[in-house]
């Protein structure tokens, strides 16, 4: 499993993840493509707000390695009708097939070598059934956007609900020879004072590595795009998301 991460494993930082990282642009497009799919199998599912919107009407699984986002995820309305998975998506292998394989949240960046990301890809293509599409999202490397999470950018005041007032903000490191982004996460917490931080990693990979790999694992790209609005991917587009099919499908 990657490292432990107390943005995720720790459930004090779980419970500021959907303040900061809630419904979003990523999850409205992908809800649309699921539209039609009558069984959807949500990688890193985190607090699993994706999952529980798709869960209706639909055999839908979520999976995630942290165990902390997946109580807060159990404990939302909605959430029985999801059948929630602690496992790695490395090597998580459920014996069935999906109409849609999801990776939201950037969550492929996680995996901080190729080896590991070809075995999430592989998972994605064990899991896909004939004809169902798969769509994941990695930040465009060529966009540097990590030189946005330093103090003086990413300081943001944010309202808990048990919390209150909460002052946040972020550093980082970046490693130009891995691609590998090392940052921090602070939360300052006034009504006693408590200043908690979280370290975390995660790989840019250029457009044509993922390119490369996908084509390995017979994963047919049909659109690249390269934001939540739909628009098509470029240079300076701060995603990159294949939206494609098993090319044996």
């Amino acid at each position: 499993m990657p490292a432990f991460d107390r943005l995720f494993d720790d459930a004090v930082f779980a419970d500021f993840y959907d303040l900061e990282n809630g419904w979003g642009t990523d999850l409205d497009y992908v809800a649309a493509i699921a539209a039609d799919a009558t069984s959807v199998l949500d990688l890193g599912c985190g607090t699993g707000e994706l999952a529980i919107a798709l869960g209706a009407g639909r055999r839908v699984a979520g999976v995630d390695p942290a165990a902390a986002m997946l109580e807060i995820a159990r404990a939302k309305p909605g959430a029985h009708y999801v059948r929630f998975i602690e496992g790695d998506a490395r090597t998580v292998r459920l014996g069935e097939t999906f109409d849609l394989v999801v990776m939201t949240g950037h969550a492929f960046q996680v995996f901080l070598n190729e080896a590991d990301q070809r075995a999430v890809l592989a998972t994605i293509a064990a899991h896909l059934a004939p004809g169902g599409r798969f769509i994941f999202d990695t930040r465009n490397p060529l966009v540097r956007e990590w030189l946005e999470w330093v103090p003086q950018e990413s300081g943001r005041v944010l309202e808990h609900a048990r919390h209150g007032r909460v002052k946040a903000w972020n550093d980082m490191a970046h490693d130009e020879a891995t691609g590998i982004v090392t940052y921090q996460t602070h939360y300052w917490i006034e009504k006693n004072d408590q200043h908690l931080m979280a370290e975390s990693k995660i790989l840019f990979t250029p457009k044509a590595r993922v390119e490369a790999m996908l084509a390995d694992y017979e994963l047919s790209v049909e659109r690249w795009a390269g934001d939540w609005q739909g628009g098509a991917w470029h240079e300076n587009a701060p995603e990159i998301i294949p939206i494609g099919r098993l090319s044996t499908a």
